[in-house]
């Protein structure tokens, strides 16, 4: 019995691999919330179900047949050594847009997982027989198989305890808020820019105060709560809160925990249309946040933006606006110059008929916006407009949103966070400007529904006027790049594509110039 239990180390090793797989897939998928896990479920089923795992399980069961005891204990061991080092392999090369972060409920989902699979196979040793030793070992296969879906059992087994922690963090949340009077508090939200949006803001206040940007990409109600609970203190006078959404409803959530005063709307997309069902739902849910605002709240909104402009706002709190193509708006930025240091505009105030200069080290008229709604509430709040030239040179770029940066002598200009149309013709708008050879590194653009074809493809068009040389990341999901780079006859010798992200550099050190620009 000693030797049977000793052959569970390899499949250990590689239930602790394929799990850590699971729960990155499953995190990234915000823990199955609006069926997300299981959309992706769906839609990679053939890599999920019939991965080489299957056909270990497949063909041990078919040897388990003929050959048992100790020759079947040995190619137990040797199955599960192989496969642990095929998936070791694999996790190493992969790149996530996001890695596993092994936080306070991964932890639990760890344990769990962990007391489901192990408890069984101790179980074996009450009742253990050598001639029972096929029908052990094909359960334990089963449950190595079926990780992507015993995490279902998992969240329901932790499904309390989590909605326990939730309730008490929010009122600790609130709490807090509630014990801040003066603090003042911002809701950014948008299609796109949201983070570029609020870290750009933070960067401009803080010539006059001491604002609190929610880290990174925390932009749901746990992200908020840990925000608010973990890093704000009582020397910090503003909270900008970044406010993500996949459904209705869920901007209006994230307001009843933070309760903002002052309210920015990026830009109004595609970006998630296949978890919201229509554009008018994505209109709505961005504009939860203008209304949620109390009358004397203040909204900034964008004047360029047609799904801003023609929304019927409920709501009567103060609306600053802002554009660059329209001029009857509150702040207007014109005489736009880009080049690859940087950019230069002016600024024109509604009332006011004097052009004030603005020197950034951002790119693409994304960013013009985010500093016009940054410039717009930092009036608001009192800065002075020489306060806001100084704090608008001094704006840093944010990393992966259009961040112009070296790899050797490569200039790269990394956008690898950016997944919608909007956003992607803006970078391809920038790398146009720069000198030398243009390339771009894309997968392509994806949560765009029924649209997502379309779109690629016009982007595949819109690349094609643009680029010297494109690699492509992933051959059957760029198909709609390829199309539209096909219908304006490009150069097909000029497409490379592969299937792993580290292997474009190997292309670009071979197709270089002296004079390189690289769009991620």
């Amino acid at each position: 019995m000693y030797w049977f239990f000793g052959s569970f180390i390899p499949w250990s090793a590689f239930l602790f691999l394929k799990f850590k797989k699971v729960l990155h897939m499953y995190q990234q998928n915000l823990y199955n919330d609006n069926h997300r896990y299981t959309k992706w479920l769906i839609k990679n089923y053939k890599k999920v179900l019939f991965d080489i795992d299957f056909l270990a399980f497949i063909l041990f069961s078919i040897i388990s047949i003929f050959i048992g005891g100790y020759p079947l204990m040995i190619i137990f061991v040797v199955m599960y050594i192989m496969l642990s080092y095929f998936y070791y392999q694999r996790l190493a090369n992969e790149k996530a847009k996001k890695p596993l972060v092994i936080t306070a409920r991964a932890r639990r989902l760890i344990i769990t997982t962990f007391i489901i699979n192990i408890v069984p196979i101790a179980s074996i040793s009450l009742v253990f027989t050598m001639s029972q030793l096929d029908y052990y070992y094909l359960y334990t296969n089963l449950l190595t198989y079926l990780l992507y879906l015993t995490i279902y059992l998992v969240n329901g087994i932790n499904f309390p305890i989590e909605r326990g922690y939730y309730f008490y963090f929010k009122y600790q949340a609130k709490k807090k808020l509630k014990s801040m009077p003066n603090l003042k508090v911002i809701g950014i939200t948008g299609s796109y820019g949201k983070t570029s949006s609020k870290n750009i803001l933070s960067d401009i206040l803080s010539i006059k105060y001491n604002p609190l940007p929610s880290p990174k990409s925390l932009n749901t109600p746990n992200g908020l709560m840990i925000t608010v609970n973990n890093h704000l203190d009582k020397f910090h006078d503003i909270l900008i809160a970044e406010m993500g959404a996949y459904r209705l409803g869920e901007i209006k959530q994230l307001c009843r925990l933070v309760g903002p005063k002052y309210g920015i709307l990026t830009k109004i997309g595609d970006a998630h249309l296949e978890t919201f069902g229509s554009q008018t739902n994505i209109q709505k849910t961005k504009f939860e946040l203008i209304e949620y605002l109390p009358t004397d709240g203040t909204g900034v909104l964008n004047r360029d933006d047609e799904l801003q402009v023609n929304y019927s706002l409920k709501n009567k709190c103060k609306i600053l606006w802002i554009g660059i193509e329209r001029k009857d708006v509150d702040v207007h930025a014109s005489n736009i110059k880009m080049s690859n240091e940087g950019t230069t505009f002016e600024v024109t105030f509604k009332g006011d008929k004097q052009k004030y200069p603005f020197i950034t080290k951002l790119l693409g008229y994304a960013n013009i916006y985010n500093i016009l709604t940054a410039i717009a509430l930092g009036r608001e709040f009192g800065i002075t407009i020489d306060q806001l030239q100084n704090s608008v040179k001094k704006v840093k770029p944010v990393e992966h949103r259009l961040e112009l940066k070296k790899s050797g002598d490569i200039n790269i200009i990394d956008d690898a966070y950016n997944s919608n149309p909007i956003g992607a013709k803006m970078a391809l708008e920038v790398l146009s400007i720069m000198p030398g050879k243009k390339i771009i590194v894309t997968p392509g653009m994806v949560e765009l529904g029924e649209k997502q074809y379309e779109l690629n493809k016009l982007f595949g068009q819109q690349i094609a006027d643009v680029c010297d040389e494109v690699i492509l990341v992933g051959e059957k999901q760029t198909k709609p790049i390829q199309d539209g780079l096909n219908d304006k006859k490009y150069n097909q010798k000029k497409i490379h594509i592969v299937n792993d992200v580290k292997l474009a550099f190997d292309i670009i050190n071979k197709i270089k110039t002296k004079e390189t620009y690289v769009l991620l």
